[in-house]
């Protein structure tokens, strides 16, 4: 079950989606994104795709995007207080997918259109590839 299955339409792309395996803490459950070290995670120099949300009580998605180095991109993250004044709201969390880099535009732009985050990733609309489906995060 997606995780805001009232905030996901009917599928708006042709094609079944990719699982691309979201990652989870150890305990099976997704990080808070103030409690990952992105670099205990070895993720310096790693490319891939994050999806952050909260969980208050109107859950929502917050933010998604890609970045070659996710590292790099979570600290960046941290620093930007579009995304993290929605802390408050539950507890922000965060998952990501070690995506291929050609790849990533196409998911980020499916995602983005799919799940229609609070923040907007301004890279979304200089995005000219084709959507990717796969599937969004889920409880856990």
């Amino acid at each position: 079950m997606p995780l805001f299955k009232r905030n996901i339409p009917a599928p708006i792309f042709d094609g079944p989606p990719e699982d691309p395996q979201w990652v989870k803490a150890a305990q099976g459950k997704f990080a808070r994104l103030l409690r990952v070290d992105p670099e205990k995670e070895g993720l310096a120099g790693v490319s891939g795709v994050v999806v952050i949300w909260h969980a208050g009580v109107r859950p929502c998605w917050v933010f998604i995007g890609c970045a070659g180095d996710l590292a790099e991109y979570l600290h960046k993250i941290g620093r930007n207080r579009a995304i993290m004044d929605y802390e408050v709201n539950g507890g922000l969390y965060v998952t990501w997918s070690l995506i291929r880099a050609e790849f990533q535009p196409g998911v980020v732009k499916y995602l983005g259109t799919l799940l229609k985050p609070l923040v907007e990733n301004p890279t979304l609309a200089n995005i000219d590839e084709n959507p990717i489906p796969v599937i969004a995060p889920t409880h856990g």
